[in-house]
């Protein structure tokens, strides 16, 4: 029996704001965003970019099963994705995935974070990029360290969620 080897990618996908719009829109078109429409636009990126060739070998990692499962997580706060692909083919994801620049219309700058060839180290680095988005977020509001808010329980849902990704 032959094992299929993935590698993991950690995508963070930063929205751009237009011009003409506020903040509190780019807030509301991230809310929105869902692994579907990112599997979407990723499966797009790659025929426009790669073909049917680059298609057909990135889809083989997804052989048979629903295609979800390419999106392993996705989490709207954070706006960051754990992507599954073929250890062959993960080139061409990543191609794909810098490459990208809207999903169903809206803008965004997509920023590997990571790639690593288990699960496991893909969840222990989306946790401690959760904690440092968070971080981030409190310094802007300038809040103290240990306020109690939102956030923790957030940290506490998402590290759960993450942990309990199955390869």
């Amino acid at each position: 029996m032959v094992r299929f080897k993935n590698r993991w990618l950690l995508v963070e996908l930063i929205p751009v704001a237009s011009p003409d719009s506020s903040t509190s829109t780019t807030t509301t078109t991230t809310k929105r965003l869902d692994g579907q429409k990112i599997w979407a636009a990723l499966k797009q990126s790659v025929l426009t970019n790669f073909g049917d060739v680059g298609w057909g070998s990135v889809g083989l990692s997804i052989n048979g099963a629903p295609a979800y499962i390419l999106l392993k997580y996705y989490s709207p706060t954070t706006n960051i994705c754990i992507i599954r692909v073929a250890r062959d083919h993960h080139k061409i994801a990543w191609g794909a995935v810098t490459l990208l620049t809207s999903i169903e219309g809206s803008r965004y700058i997509p920023n590997v974070i990571h790639l690593s060839g288990t699960i496991k180290h893909a969840q222990l680095a989306a946790i401690s990029h959760n904690r440092e988005v968070v971080a981030r977020y409190r310094a802007r509001a300038k809040t103290p360290g240990a306020y109690q808010d939102s956030y923790d329980e957030y940290l506490q849902n998402s590290t759960m969620e993450i942990e309990a990704l199955q390869d």
